[in-house]
């Protein structure tokens, strides 16, 4: 399942929500995709790319993939889904069905305080997926994985741990323009 940005509904949750075995995401841009071993069949011993991506020990971290960069979404394996709206990656650790966690992200949003913080050039489409899995079995097994297609330029990636009581306890990935 792909998602393309499309225009949605404001404040709403993206339909698609990428899981993980239990390690980390990771956010490649698209023509680096095909660079991507995942964990090799020889994990634990040998822990490939995966390994690289477990070694992020924030909520984020920029590691190479070829000649791009990449960002591994870090710290917990929580199912992940992109808010075009606020640019933000929502990551639900737990939380209420009946709870609107969307609207609360985008009403808290200005009050956040962000704990991690880096710079990243983007330069084309992004996918995200499982980074345990090599990119060609996620394409073959048809894994979960969003394209996120942003406009090319410098951006500011901010992250936090946010608590909702009673509702939700989320990590929050938000990606900014840089300015000059």
């Amino acid at each position: 399942m792909t998602h393309s940005h499309l225009p949605q509904p404001e404040n709403t949750v993206n339909s698609t929500w990428v899981t993980s075995l239990g390690g980390p995401l990771i956010l490649i841009p698209e023509s680096a995709c095909p660079r991507w071993g995942g964990a090799p069949s020889t994990y634990p011993d040998e822990e490939g790319d995966y390994g690289r991506a477990c070694a992020v020990d924030d909520y984020i971290g920029l590691i190479d993939v070829g000649p791009a960069v990449a960002l591994v979404l870090g710290d917990m394996p929580a199912r992940t889904t992109f808010l075009p709206d606020l640019n933000v990656f929502l990551r639900e650790i737990a939380g209420s069905d009946d709870f609107d966690v969307a609207a609360a992200v985008a009403d808290l949003l200005p009050s956040i305080a962000w704990k991690s913080a880096l710079s990243w050039d983007i330069t084309e489409p992004l996918i995200l997926f499982d980074s345990a899995y090599d990119y060609a079995w996620v394409l073959e097994a048809d894994e979960e994985r969003l394209r996120i297609d942003l406009p090319p330029g410098r951006y500011h990636v901010q992250a936090t741990y946010l608590e909702i009581p009673e509702e939700a306890y989320l990590l929050l990935v938000r990606l900014t323009g840089e300015r000059p």
